[in-house]
This record gives C-alpha cells, sequence and structure tokens, in this order.
C-alpha cells in the first residue's frame, strides 16, 4: 500500500521540488529531429514551422507559399513517457510577415490510482484501481517579420505560450508566457538571439483531493501540496552558424548556441550564483540539400567518478535527414532527458509543405 502511494505521488515530487528553479522543464526537451540531432542548436539557422518554437524569428524565412506542417514523437523509458509535437506556419502574403502556431504535450498514461484501492473494512478492492494520465501542455502562436522589406538579413519575432499541466484529477495548473527573437542572416554567415519566458512564466497550481483521499495521504505520512503560484525565470540564447561550400556537391554547416539561465547556479560551463552558461555545438553534413548527416553535442556538466575525481561529460546526438519534393524525414538518436537517466531515445519528425490553392480566376 505505502509503496503504491509513494509511486503515484512521484508526480507530485516532480513538480514541487525545485519549482522555481526547473519550471515548466518539458519546453527544454526540444522539438524537430533535425535539431535533437545537432546538439539542440537552432537558434541561428532555423528557418521552418519548428520556429515557433527556437527562434520565432526564423518563421519569416519561411519560402513555401502555402502552410507548412511539422510533427515529432518521442518516447522516454520504452514508452512510458510521450513527446508529442506538431505546428502549422505560413507566410502572409507579401507583407514579410509569417504566423506559426504549435502544440506540444509531454505525458505520462495510464498511472494506477491506488489511493482507493481499501475499503472501509480492510479488504482490497483492485476494481478501485482507476487509471489516469500526467500530461503537460503548451500552445504556441508567433509571429515573424522582415525588418528590412525585400531582404532576409534582418528578422524579428515574438510568441504567446499558454500552458496547461494536468496530474490527473489532483492537480491542474494554467499559465502564459513571452518569447522573442532576432536574425541576422548573410550569404555565410547567420546569427541568432532568442529570448525565452521574457517576462517569467508563471503558472498557478491548484490542488483538489477529497476528504478520503486527503485521509489515506495523511495515515501514510505524505504532505499535502498547497495552491501556488510558480515562474519560470527568463533565459537567453544566442547563436553564430556558418555555411561551408564543400567539393562535389557538399556543403556543411556548424552552429554553436550558448544558453545563459537566469534562475542560479547550474552544473553548466560556466556559472556563477546568478546565472550559468551552456554551449551546444552542432555540425549538418548535406549533399545536394537532399540528403543530410547530423551530429551534436549538448548538456557539458562537471562529474565525479567512484574516486570522487572531477571528470567532464556531455550528451552526443546522432541524426539523418532527406528531403523528396515536399516532404521532409529526420531521425535522431539523442538523450532527450538529461544524463541523470541516460533516456537515449529514437526521435523521428516530419514536416510537410501543403501546396497553395490556385485561384479558380
Amino acid at each position: 500500500m505505502f509503496r503504491s502511494v509513494i509511486i503515484i505521488l512521484f508526480c507530485f515530487c516532480s513538480v514541487l521540488a525545485d519549482a522555481q528553479r526547473f519550471s515548466n522543464e518539458f519546453l527544454s526537451i526540444g522539438v524537430g529531429a533535425r535539431a535533437q540531432a545537432m546538439g539542440k542548436t537552432g537558434v541561428a539557422t532555423v528557418n521552418d514551422a519548428t520556429a515557433g518554437y527556437w527562434n520565432p524569428a526564423g518563421l519569416a524565412h519561411l519560402e513555401h507559399d502555402g502552410w507548412q506542417v511539422a510533427a515529432m514523437h518521442a518516447e522516454w523509458f520504452a514508452g512510458v513517457g510521450k513527446f508529442d509535437y506538431i505546428s502549422g506556419a505560413k507566410k502572409l502574403g507579401e507583407t514579410g510577415r509569417t504566423i506559426g502556431i504549435s502544440l506540444i504535450r509531454f505525458g505520462i498514461d495510464g498511472i494506477p490510482n491506488t489511493l482507493n484501492l481499501f475499503e472501509e473494512d480492510g479488504s482490497i478492492n483492485y476494481d478501485n484501481i482507476v487509471p489516469f494520465s500526467a500530461a503537460d501542455y503548451a500552445l504556441i502562436a508567433g509571429l515573424g517579420q522582415k525588418l528590412v522589406k525585400g531582404s532576409d538579413k534582418w528578422t524579428a519575432g515574438a510568441n504567446l505560450k499558454i500552458i496547461y499541466r494536468n496530474i490527473g484529477p489532483f492537480a491542474t495548473a494554467f499559465g502564459f508566457g513571452l518569447d522573442a527573437g532576432l536574425q541576422y542572416k548573410t550569404r555565410k554567415w547567420q546569427i541568432g538571439l532568442s529570448g525565452k519566458d521574457i517576462t517569467g512564466t508563471f503558472n498557478a497550481w491548484n490542488f483538489n483531493f477529497t476528504d478520503d483521499e486527503i485521509e489515506v495521504l495523511e495515515v501514510t505520512e505524505n504532505e499535502l501540496p498547497e495552491n501556488s503560484v510558480e515562474v519560470t525565470k527568463p533565459q537567453v540564447i544566442l547563436g553564430f552558424a556558418r555555411n561551408f561550400e564543400l567539393k562535389n556537391k557538399f556543403g556543411l554547416l556548424a552552429e554553436i548556441n550558448f544558453q545563459t539561465t537566469t534562475d542560479g547556479r547550474r552544473n553548466t560551463l560556466i556559472q556563477t550564483n546568478t546565472f550559468s552558461i551552456a554551449p551546444n555545438l552542432g555540425l549538418e553534413l548535406d549533399y545536394k540539400k537532399f540528403l543530410f548527416l547530423r551530429m551534436g553535442v549538448s548538456n557539458l556538466q562537471k562529474d565525479t567518478d567512484i574516486g570522487s575525481d572531477p571528470f567532464w561529460t556531455f550528451d552526443p546526438s546522432l541524426g539523418i535527414g532527406l528531403i523528396f519534393k515536399s516532404l521532409e524525414i529526420d531521425y535522431a538518436f539523442t538523450d532527450i532527458g538529461d544524463q541523470r537517466n541516460s533516456t537515449f531515445s529514437h526521435v523521428i519528425s516530419l514536416q510537410f509543405k501543403i501546396p497553395k490553392k490556385k485561384s479558380s480566376l
């Protein structure tokens, strides 16, 4: 009985522990197998429907006149946790503006609720076990804009994020926040700046237990969570990328991103009591802009071995991509979680360009 209750309440621990520092961590997983394979980089180079997540300024570089749709699926712990993403983006005529909308879900389904396992007479009734889901959702609406008419050099963008988090019938949270970004592009160099949660993203938690559930939690010495508000503090990501033209119709793209968090000291390459900076590196080799091979490095951290000697660790990632007419298929093998769990996963994403309807006139 006690073990079952502890397992059920594990999701509450993930919400309440380090709530202010690691709020809305599901939004740091990243979207698109291309970016995942390149060490979670893309702030400087993103120019498709996934720009609504990485840098809304990249939406303005969308070349297709119709809708471009992107989708991704990844799993943790042999399918226990599922991460799903879908987005769409479309140019608004010749205005230099592009809109984008994205939906993200990260959830664990089929969690057994054993709080009502025992009847009043002490007997066990397995029919009282009701499964529930713990899921996080984000709806992101963005706008990208070319800053100089007829030029792709400078673009800017902004996002509005609406957050909904749910832990079965026990707890819900609503939140909102803003992102903003800039991109500068030349033939060889690209620079990107993305400010996430620039106003702070607020989540208001509301917990709801029945009297019987409260009694069980108190008997098993579990602390009852209280209604609260948690804030995701701002972070800034600066990215630099360069294109290299190789021989025999090959090309190479290299990108490095510097992610600066403002929620205190983290285990990163550069760390202070106020902010921390983590570098991510990605490489993409292409053949005729048709076939792509990718690799990346992220999550550089200092650890200690059994003898307490320090050493550096990192998350490697690999991937491949293929563009065939209006369809792009990308695959990545990467750790979409963190090094504490070593949750290497297969990530697959698709992008499809929907042709613009021709006028009947």
